[in-house]
């Protein structure tokens, strides 16, 4: 009977803990609101930062070995294949000088001027960008010198 009475005191005690430390996130909501059955809400659609490619300023890195962000819209530009990739229109080493474009990092190519079939997909790395509001508050402020 102690043995009985004991337990149902420490499950009511451990109870009565748990419900008091849940007190501390009555004030948190999900991203979606605070029933997570709620419907998502589909975002208004932002149109891509910038203008056509070579009119805008490449964007400040924040921080070291960041893939440089696609300063200029992409609205207009088809999805990369196999058969076609149009950043490398560009970006090719065979024709940035000629469009006043970045070059295609060493790192990227095979022997030669050839892309690497791993780093064909450009928009992995390489995003572009919208003027829209955070989802979270942030502090960031990067970990190195920013560099263009």
């Amino acid at each position: 009977m102690k043995k009985t009475t004991l337990l149902c005191l420490a499950a009511a005690v451990l109870a009565l803990g748990a419900i008091a430390g849940c007190a501390q996130f009555t004030g948190l909501h999900t991203l979606r609101g605070s029933d997570a059955a709620t419907v998502d809400q589909v975002p208004d659609a932002k149109p891509y930062a910038g203008k056509r490619p070579g009119s805008g300023q490449p964007i400040a890195r924040t921080f070291r070995e960041q893939p440089p962000l696609v300063p200029h819209a992409v609205d207009n530009f088809d999805e990369i294949t196999i058969a076609e990739n149009q950043c490398l229109e560009c970006h090719s080493p065979a024709n940035a000088q000629a469009k006043n474009a970045p070059r295609v990092g060493d790192r990227h190519l095979v022997v030669g001027n050839d892309l690497r079939m791993d780093r064909y997909q450009c928009n992995t790395c390489h995003v572009p960008q919208v003027d829209a509001k955070p989802l979270v508050a942030s502090t960031f402020s990067g970990t190195a010198p920013a560099r263009r």
